[in-house]
């Protein structure tokens, strides 16, 4: 016959009951931190879209052809200064996008083209053969709750000189 080890021990039903809580609360901890990751990827997916967004249009913008006869007819977008608007009477070749196109609904672009031919310039630069283009894309930012207030935005700016070629 077989005799029993009468020093055998093993977990307690309180000790089990303890380890059981312990794990629950870490998962409960871990649990609530899983909507702030999600927001982070996709604050920077938004991030990256819009960036990509503004670089597209400024390369559209930049190999667009610099027509400099009177009027200035170049139909680059609109002028952050009223003194010297590069655009025609006709319209824009690159109007503000608000909102832009599927799928980009939730993005506004807006193109802003700069004469530094006239005082003062763009950054203190005067020269009638260069221009300041700034593309800005918006965005309403994504929360941990879903999309915030609509009084709350985001926007990626890119700027480029473009000289008359």
């Amino acid at each position: 016959m077989r005799t029993l080890a009468r020093d055998q021990q093993g977990m307690t039903l309180a000790e089990v009951l303890v380890a059981v809580v312990i794990i629950g609360v870490a998962l409960v901890a871990l649990s609530a931190a899983i909507p702030l990751a999600s927001y982070g990827i996709q604050e920077g997916s938004q991030l990256s879209t819009a960036t990509f967004l503004a670089n597209q249009r400024l390369e559209q913008v930049r190999n667009t052809r610099w027509e400099a006869g009177p009027p200035a007819i170049d139909n680059l977008g609109v002028s952050a200064s009223s003194a010297s608007a590069p655009v025609s009477g006709v319209g824009t070749t690159f109007p503000d996008e608000n909102p832009m196109a599927a799928p980009y609904t939730n993005y506004s672009r807006t193109v802003r083209v700069t004469d530094c031919g006239v005082a003062p310039g763009c950054s203190g630069i005067v020269n009638a053969g260069l221009r300041q283009v700034t593309v800005t894309v918006s965005y309403r930012p994504m929360t941990g709750v879903g999309v915030a207030a609509s009084t709350t935005s985001k926007s990626a700016l890119v700027t480029m000189y473009i000289s008359k070629r």
